[in-house]
């Protein structure tokens, strides 16, 4: 059922004796205490113990999810790792081994704090603050406020400072868990703080790029610093002087001085750096972050050199984490977190691999790709369109099954997340391809192609206060639909006039499709529904709740069928008729998008696996794999029941 084609510049399944390395993105790295070593996690959902003397990566054990956040007590004797399976996790770092699991979250933990000794805090997306007993695991006391996620927890002298969607800070008192203070609402995401217990602040990062700080104390605002060009993803204090550290989606880490608040450094820029996983050493003397290749950095936080990364070879092909996947008859291309594209034929009786290329100079995560047809007077029959976490759009051609040239432009909105051509006009054939792009800015953007070298912005829209998460063209050629991180579901003629605003979901929208009349629409969303649309008038026609497991991508197969991807590596098959939900499990981590193959289903997957399947019965026809995520021996042995 799933081949691989033996090709030198074809990825082929890895033969894993070791773990060298993260298989997925690794979300943070947490230094111990006392030693030139730190605790990782990611998107693979392992846990990881680098040591930076010897430059070797260590597993610990695996979540049964992605691991979102981990922290390291004073002590350096403990971890906690928050989880996409709704838990955190204990690591004993003296034994190397799990020692406790807390449950009582309902949707993905972000982040946790120690609060001394036997005492812990965990937030989650469940909107919810958890106070443990870390000695019992049993939860002590629940605090209650945010409207939206929680995505950042800090503790310092008996307070707890909270910030996350809802466009607030808070501050709560651990013994009553009263909330004492509430800076905001402010008017963009605000996604990371921190504690200067130095010179007693508080600082947070919003998703306009500014940092904010504020007295402790008092309440009171003492600075904004217009820090970034995009979305701060995370700020942290320096432990030994209170110097903060940023960095955004603009791809900049900084260094303010904690006393002027001026500009002290920059560090050596990387292309894969992930910004959410910075944190300073535990000594202030290093920082250390993690990357979307499955790697680990280190700097020199008095002159912002890169130190080392440690994690795979030079010759290592990377995380094959597919994020996106379009196709044109059996012919399919994805993109993925280890900057590569890859082409594949991918039938039911004999699937292959027969391309790769990184475009660009470095390789930079991916989240977009979508083929075309090219224009007339093009060699190439069809093209290929990226996007990537470099806020740049690339476009290649296809010859045959080989990937050929690359046309770049800079959109400087964020990072793409969508890409969707309009068909050729076929009165028009000599006429520019138009393609309008969704970036994390908000903004959505109309480029031009013009041929081989000549890309052009012809217009920004700005429809949405968050990132743009989801886009599709109707197929009358005049309108659109987009949804977004603040929630909003809006549709849009194409030369940017807003048209209506369809209201039922109350969280970030993942992804959305039309039927294939396109008197439908469907979207699937963080607040665990599939909403359908008759797209005319507006109307709710279906709002179905999907369980506890968050969707992903969707497609609306036929008028009666819409088919979900979720997190946990399931495809949901929803009937219209009757709104029963069958579920197929294709993959060992989430479901990253789907897209019609021929009469097939596509299907790609965080594991590393291109599947294509019978959309009736949802029977897997045939496989590829570019990366295998988890170690199975080991796994048996170090993961826990979560």
């Amino acid at each position: 059922m799933s081949t691989q084609r033996d090709l030198a510049n074809v990825p082929a399944v890895e033969e894993v004796g070791s773990f060298d390395r993260h298989r997925g993105p690794v979300t943070c790295v947490a230094g111990i205490p006392g030693r030139s070593a730190a605790v990782s996690c990611g998107y693979d959902s392992a846990v990881a113990i680098i040591d930076f003397e010897r430059r070797a990566i260590d597993l610990l054990g695996y979540h049964s999810h992605l691991v979102n956040r981990v922290v390291v007590n004073p002590e350096g004797t403990l971890a906690a790792t928050c989880s996409s399976d709704y838990t955190v996790c204990l690591w004993d770092l003296e034994q190397r081994s799990p020692l406790r699991v807390l449950r009582g979250h309902w949707d993905d933990v972000e982040d946790f704090a120690f609060a001394g000794p036997g005492v812990g805090i965990s937030v989650s997306r469940d909107r919810r603050i958890l106070v443990w007993d870390l000695d019992t695991g049993a939860i002590s006391r629940i605090l209650e406020g945010h409207h939206r996620d929680v995505l950042s927890v800090e503790y310092a002298g008996g307070m707890i400072y909270t910030s996350g969607d809802d466009m607030t800070l808070r501050q709560w008192d651990l013994h009553s868990g009263a909330m004492v203070q509430c800076w905001g609402p402010f008017e963009e995401e605000t996604d990371t703080c921190a504690i200067d217990t130095v010179h007693q602040r508080v600082i947070l990062g919003a998703d306009d790029g500014s940092i904010r700080i504020f007295d402790l104390a008092s309440g009171e605002s003492l600075r904004t610093i217009d820090a970034h060009s995009s979305g701060i993803k995370k700020v942290a204090v320096s432990p030994i002087n209170g110097n903060i550290l940023s960095a955004a989606y603009d791809q900049r880490i900084l260094i303010w001085d904690a006393e002027s608040f001026e500009l002290l450094r920059e560090l050596d820029p990387h292309a894969g750096i992930w910004e959410r996983s910075l944190n300073w050493a535990p000594d202030g003397s290093q920082v250390l972050a993690g990357t979307f290749d499955g790697t680990a950095m280190c700097w020199n936080s008095a002159d912002g050199r890169l130190l080392d990364e440690v994690g795979g070879g030079a010759a290592d092909l990377g995380n094959g984490c597919l994020n996106d996947v379009t196709c044109a008859g059996e012919l399919c291309a994805t993109v993925s977190d280890d900057g590569l594209v890859r082409l594949a034929q991918l039938t039911a009786q004999r699937p292959i691999w027969t391309d790769r290329k990184q475009p660009g100079v470095q390789r930079v995560l991916m989240n977009a790709v979508c083929l075309s047809p090219a224009r007339a007077s093009h060699p190439s029959a069809t093209l290929l369109w990226t996007g990537a976490h470099d806020h740049r759009l690339r476009v290649l051609g296809v010859e045959g099954e080989q990937l050929v040239g690359e046309t770049e432009l800079m959109l400087s909105e964020g990072p793409i997340n969508c890409i969707r051509v309009l068909p050729l006009d076929p009165c028009e054939p000599q006429a520019a391809l138009e393609a309008f792009v969704a970036c994390y800015s908000g903004a959505l953007v109309k480029v031009g192609w013009y041929g081989p070298g000549d890309l052009r912005i012809e217009r920004k829209m700005q429809l949405h206060n968050g990132a743009v998460k989801a886009l599709r063209l109707h197929s009358d050629g005049q309108r659109a639909i987009s949804g977004a991180a603040d929630g909003s579901l809006h549709v849009w003629r194409l030369d940017g006039e807003l048209l209506d605003r369809l209201a039922g979901h109350t969280a970030i929208i993942d992804d959305v499709d039309f039927d294939p009349s396109g008197e439908f629409v469907a979207s699937v969303s963080r607040d665990f529904t599939v909403n359908v649309y008759h797209f005319d008038s507006g109307r709710l026609v279906h709002s179905i709740l999907l369980g506890r497991e968050s969707p992903k991508c969707v497609l609306f197969w036929d008028r009666d069928t819409v088919l979900i991807g979720n997190y946990w590596g399931d495809i949901l098959r929803v009937d219209l008729r009757d709104e029963r939900i069958s579920k197929s499990r294709i993959a060992t981590n989430g479901i990253a998008s789907l897209a019609r193959c021929g009469p097939n289903l596509a299907a790609v997957s965080y594991d590393g696996s291109l599947s294509l399947l019978e959309p009736s019965s949802m029977e897997l026809l045939s496989q590829l794999h570019c990366l295998q995520q988890k170690l199975p021996d080991y796994a048996q042995r170090a993961s826990f029941d979560a």
